[in-house]
């Protein structure tokens, strides 16, 4: 993208958000007589070995945030390192990895339901049917198979390739095409993995490029896979991260399009039409599925320093609207940014340490 393009995104991004009342960004905490029926959960990871991961709640109406809603209604932690969250009928699950659990709450009123334990360290979870759902992990080698009913591990996926020297293979997000079940694998990996739900089997494998960051499946059944490339440290490999378009039926990979040695895009996300991405390369990016061009640019980092960057992001399918965080040094309290559809910031506010992903209910 030329550069003076990109100043002038970044310019209006940035006005944008410094134009917001200091009320918006510090919005305080206050009680519902009724909790909303609509709004965003945030899920702020929190720092490892720390416990202190936490749930936030914001009202899209009323743009008010309620923070630490899992402590403040159930006086217990959330735990350590909340990765990720899903929603089922009235229940909300929280993925805690470190802590090798799964927190289920009633998404309706923050009451804690119960917990499913005995995980490795768990990443996503994916439901199959009302009665099993998979559960990725980093460093298990295996995929749990879970009955959410009785909230029990009934079995689980091995997926190890028997090699010591990268604990291969970690799994991480999953999406569906038909019986098959996609699972990229991100830390030290360059392999998208393919399960049958019928059999709960490994039956193909798909090689991308390194580590594999995040994946979607768009309206077209093509999955897109965002890989960071890796680091100058690793001994596993370091390249120019790329954006991957794969037929899912024929699971090959059609095109890639390449970054610059040393960005770390990630956080591939799709609208809920799903015909365009979105993802974080420092800056927001927008690609449409049908596109054959570069991505380019949508939302310009406010952020010219290292002091914060974006981070999380998610696109809720039912107002259209982005949020966008920004850890700011991962030890106070997080930003999320949300803006409309032709990129109009709507509000900022102050969610948990690390806020990094968004469940929309």
């Amino acid at each position: 993208m030329k550069t003076k393009l990109l100043n002038i995104i970044l310019l209006i991004s940035f006005l944008a958000i410094s134009c917001m009342r200091n009320s918006e960004v510090w919005g305080p905490d206050l009680e519902w007589s009724e909790i909303p029926s609509a709004g965003v959960f945030i899920v702020n990871e929190g720092n490892s070995t720390y416990n202190n991961a936490s749930l936030s709640f914001y009202d899209i109406v009323t743009r008010e945030v309620k923070n630490d809603i899992f402590f403040n209604t159930n006086a217990t932690p959330l735990g350590d390192v909340a990765t990720s969250m899903v929603i089922r009928d009235s229940l909300g699950y929280i993925v805690i990895s470190n802590s090798g659990k799964i927190n289920i709450i009633n998404i309706n009123t923050f009451q804690y339901e119960g917990e499913i334990t005995g995980l490795t360290s768990p990443r996503h979870m994916h439901f199959i049917s009302a009665s099993k759902a998979y559960v990725t992990d980093l460093y298990a080698r295996s995929i749990a198979i879970i009955n959410p009913l009785s909230r029990e591990i009934t079995g689980y996926i091995d997926v190890s390739n028997n090699s010591s020297e990268y604990n291969q293979h970690p799994t991480e997000e999953m999406v569906q095409y038909g019986r098959l079940i996609f699972t990229n694998c991100w830390n030290n990996d360059n392999k998208i993995l393919v399960i049958d739900s019928d059999t709960d089997q490994p039956v193909d494998s798909i090689e991308v490029l390194i580590q594999p960051q995040s994946m979607v499946i768009d309206r077209f059944n093509k999955i897109w896979v965002l890989t960071d490339g890796g680091s100058r440290a690793s001994t596993y490999g370091y390249e120019a991260p790329g954006l991957l378009r794969i037929d899912a039926k024929l699971m090959t990979v059609e095109k890639i399009w390449r970054f610059e040695l040393g960005d770390s895009p990630g956080e591939l996300e799709l609208n809920g039409s799903r015909d365009t991405l979105y993802f974080i390369n420092r800056h927001v990016y927008r690609h449409p599925v049908y596109s054959e061009q570069e991505p380019e640019v949508f939302i310009g980092s406010p952020n010219s320093g290292s002091s914060g960057r974006f981070y999380g992001l998610g696109f809720d399918p039912y107002t259209s609207d982005l949020y966008v965080s920004d850890v700011l040094d991962n030890v106070q309290r997080g930003f999320v940014y949300r803006y409309r559809l032709n990129g109009a910031a709507v509000d900022t506010f102050r969610a948990g340490i690390i806020p990094s992903s968004f469940c929309f209910k």
